[in-house]
């Protein structure tokens, strides 16, 4: 799997990321988040499959001094389609910008 990580993070900051995403509903399951991508960036074939297959987003796994943002598109109502694929590169920029803003938003260290 291919993934984006930021590594050593205070349990204190992580515990601010963890209370972030939970208010903003993002929450999948325990230490597992949602980050839904905008439409403007979904691939012509996402944007076909959207009405059976999406929404889409990209999944994000937070330990205990980490956060890994995972670079695979995933659809929410479905588990194989082609419409599930590594991000493009529009992607992939726009959602570890996402992550990034939001750890600078919590003056969490890059």
């Amino acid at each position: 799997m291919r993934a984006f990580v930021i590594d050593e993070i205070t349990p204190e900051d992580m515990e601010k990321l963890e209370s972030r995403l939970k208010e903003q509903e993002m929450l999948s399951i325990e230490h597992l988040y949602h980050f839904n991508l905008p439409p403007s960036l979904l691939t012509p074939m996402q944007q076909e499959h959207a009405p059976e297959c999406g929404p889409f987003y990209m999944a994000v796994e937070t330990g205990r001094d980490w956060v890994r943002l995972e670079l695979l598109v995933r659809a929410k109502r479905i588990l194989r389609c082609a419409c599930i694929a590594y991000a493009t590169p529009e992607q992939q920029e726009h959602m570890i910008s996402y992550l990034e803003n939001l750890l600078k938003d919590l003056n969490i260290p890059l």
